[in-house]
């Protein structure tokens, strides 16, 4: 049990790491979101070493949401960029998208797990309860190396998607007017904001409160 934990944490930070360094240099826009969603599946492989089960299946459950979010913004940004799926291409596309920006900065802070968004109720908990193990330093600091480069590597996609100079793509701006493309994008974007509570309170029927000084924070 103990050397199948040791090898799990192990092959899940691993994870966690490679495919968060590949996402701070890839270009693709899908395949960033994918990278991502790789190094939220060792987030969750990591949770299950430690042995907080179902704290991984609330971080998957989450994920799904958010994750589900930033696909299908993608496919909008994609469609109406010409199909190009080049983020060097883009650039300044919040003047064009102005819905499906909002969405995507929505869906990206809940994956770098900005408080009281759905990512973070989840991504905080399995943090914190990690602390609490005796792994030693390294893991912790590949822990934490590993979430950085999560917010890294988001906050890259949407400078040289929305905020950056523009990339020379043609840009057309018909999705926004589309209800069958933006109306599961705004749904899905008020579950990211709901769901982390409202699963937190189903998964768990104690709440789970943990005291942390603040240095530790």
């Amino acid at each position: 049990g103990e050397t199948c934990s040791a090898l799990l944490l192990f092959i899940s930070i691993m994870t966690m790491f490679m495919s968060g360094v590949v996402a701070i240099f890839e270009y693709d826009l899908k395949k960033i979101i994918a990278l991502s969603t790789l190094s939220q599946l060792g987030m969750m492989m990591f949770s299950i070493s430690l042995g907080l089960y179902e704290l991984a299946f609330f971080h998957l459950l989450t994920h799904a949401l958010f994750k589900a979010l930033l696909f299908l913004c993608a496919g909008i940004l994609i469609h109406g960029a010409g199909n190009t799926q080049d983020i060097r291409s883009f650039g300044g596309l919040s003047l064009n998208f102005p819905l499906v920006t909002a969405c995507m900065y929505l869906a990206n802070l809940s994956l770098c797990g900005v408080p009281f968004l759905a990512g973070f109720y989840s991504k905080d908990l399995i943090v914190e309860l990690a602390c609490q193990y005796s792994w030693g330093i390294f893991v912790l600091l590949m822990m934490f190396i590993c979430l950085s480069l999560t917010v890294l590597y988001s906050v890259r996609l949407t400078y040289l998607s929305f905020v950056g100079p523009y990339g020379g793509g043609t840009s057309i701006s018909v999705c926004e007017s589309d209800y069958s493309l933006v109306g599961p994008v705004v749904i899905l974007s008020f579950t990211s904001l709901v769901s982390g509570p409202i699963l937190s309170w189903l998964n768990f029927p104690a709440p789970v409160l943990i005291f942390l000084p603040v240095f530790l924070k």
